[in-house]
C-alpha cells in the first residue's frame, strides 16, 4: 500500500463509516439479508478508502452472495454490486495492491458451493467479464482448467439464476466498462 495515496469515494457506494471494521460483518453470521447486505458495502467503501482495494472487492463477493430475494428496499438504492467492482478495478491506482481480480473470479466462480450456488457462480463470472474489460491486462491462469463463458451466456445464466433485471443491470454497467488508463 502506498501511504500517501488517496482514493475519492466510490459513488456507487454508501459513505464510510469511519471506525468501522470486519467485526461489522460478523454482527450478520446466520442472517445475510438486506441489513447484511448494506453492512457489506458499507465496510467496501471503508476498505477501499482506507487504500485497501483487494479487501474491498472481498467484501463486495460478499455484498453478492447476501440472501436476497431482489425486492429489497435496499436493492432500489443501492443495486447490486457490478458499478461499485467496475469502479474500483478501474480507479485502482498501479501503485496500489489491488491483486488480479480477473483470476480471483476465474477461481471464485468454478469453486463455488450452496447456498444458491448457480447464483453466486453467474456473478463471479459477470465480475470476471467486467474485470477483462476494465484491465485486459491482466490475464487467466493458464493452469485453472475452466472453460471460460461468453458474455451472452453469462447475461443468460443471469436471468435464469439472478434477480429479475439483474441481467440487464450487468449488461448496462459492462456496457459503460472501458480499459482503465495504464498511466493511472
Amino acid at each position: 500500500m502506498s501511504s500517501n495515496v488517496i482514493l475519492p469515494p466510490c459513488p456507487h457506494l454508501p459513505p464510510a463509516k469511519p471506525g468501522m471494521d470486519w467485526r461489522a460483518m460478523n454482527e450478520w453470521r446466520g442472517n445475510q439479508g438486506a441489513e447484511f447486505y448494506l453492512t457489506a458495502l458499507t465496510y467496501a467503501q471503508t476498505l477501499w478508502q482506507r487504500t485497501l482495494p483487494a479487501r474491498a472487492l472481498l467484501c463486495l463477493d460478499r455484498a453478492m452472495g447476501a440472501d436476497l430475494t431482489g425486492d429489497e428496499p435496499v436493492l432500489r438504492e443501492w443495486p447490486l454490486p457490478y458499478a461499485a467492482m467496475a469502479w474500483f478495478m478501474a480507479h485502482t491506482p498501479r501503485s496500489v495492491f489491488i491483486g488480479n481480480p480477473r483470476v480471483h473470479f476465474q477461481h471464485y466462480a468454478d469453486r463455488l458451493g450452496e447456498p444458491r450456488k448457480e447464483q453466486r457462480k453467474w456473478r463471479a463470472w459477470a465480475c470476471w467479464a467486467i474485470a477483462r474489460r476494465v484491465r485486459p491486462e491482466w490475464s487467466n491462469d493458464p493452469k485453472h482448467d475452466v472453460v471460460e463463458p461468453i458474455e451472452n451466456f453469462i447475461a443468460q445464466e443471469l436471468t435464469l439464476h439472478g434477480h429479475l433485471g439483474e441481467a440487464a443491470l450487468w449488461e448496462s454497467v459492462l456496457q459503460r466498462c472501458t480499459p482503465a488508463d495504464p498511466g493511472d
